[in-house]
């Protein structure tokens, strides 16, 4: 009995092995040439489903597969622009929203063009100067390597949530998953903000501006410093009011391009010097 056993084990045991020696044979003799084409042909068509689908996808960025999560950044922030900011050194974006670029352009509600996008990083610049520090928890890093969290003011106030709150940013769907779609709702009813005029979604402008799609490379403060503009003959300097304005074009032109240019807005509905207007 123990014998046949053994005969029986050993049968398989060769059974087995003449097998596996048959499957090597058989791949041995598949050309290496059909092999190659068939994994690219696979590869391509990995790559293929997901540029169709990359707009659903996160954007991959090794650092974010590997290594620990960096502490929540604490100090005073200068702002870069309406979703950016600088502290330590370090950039952050705010995760979830998306605001207007530095050089882009709205219509307000008198159909006159300004620049929502300086216009939204002077609202976070004095919304961050009220109660300071800020303190941002990382979520991941972005493909700029910066810094992208949620952020909220010495005294708990959500950063991201007052910029669309006051229509100064717009809810990104694509990131916040919603998160912000109240506070955009109610900026929209109130037709604060960007949502006083006609605006271009700040994806959509950077789509069609790529060359002003970059961050920007200066804080606020230094901008602001260097606010000397000037169009048709009009300059920022010295200062103005109503009674020295002309026109109401001017009056909008000095509201929307100056740093000192809401005194002239008395009562915050976007038109300057409203005898005039």
């Amino acid at each position: 009995m123990d014998r046949s056993r053994h005969d029986n084990r050993s049968d398989q045991w060769r059974k087995r092995t003449g097998a596996k020696r048959s499957r090597a044979l058989r791949w041995a003799n598949v050309p290496r040439r059909l092999i190659f084409v068939t994994v690219a042909a696979a590869g391509a068509l990995a790559a293929q489903t997901a540029v169709q689908h990359s707009d659903r996808l996160p954007e991959l960025n090794l650092s974010n597969l590997i290594g620990p999560k960096p502490a929540p950044i604490i100090g005073v922030a200068s702002v870069i622009d309406g979703d950016t900011i600088e502290v330590h050194g370090q950039r952050i974006r705010f995760n979830g929203i998306d605001a207007p670029e530095s050089r882009q352009y709205c219509d307000d509600a008198k159909s006159f063009e300004y620049p929502c996008g300086r216009r939204s990083a002077e609202a976070l610049d004095g919304f961050l100067s009220a109660s300071r520090p800020v303190q941002c928890t990382f979520v991941t890093w972005d493909r700029y390597h910066r810094f992208v969290g949620d952020c909220r003011r010495a005294d708990g106030a959500s950063v991201a949530a007052w910029m669309v709150e006051h229509g100064q940013a717009l809810d990104w769907p694509r990131y916040s998953h919603g998160a912000y779609a109240a506070q955009q709702t109610k900026a929209a009813a109130a037709k604060v903000g960007l949502w006083a005029g006609k605006f271009e979604a700040p994806w959509d402008w950077r789509a069609s501006h790529p060359d002003g799609a970059a961050p920007s490379s200066q804080p606020l403060g230094v901008m602001s410093r260097k606010l000397v503009a000037q169009s048709g003959g009009l300059s920022c300097e010295p200062r103005r009011y109503c009674s020295q304005i002309s026109s109401c074009d001017d009056a909008q032109w000095y509201l929307h391009n100056c740093s000192w240019g809401r005194k002239l807005d008395r009562d915050g509905d976007g038109v300057a010097c409203e005898t005039l207007c």
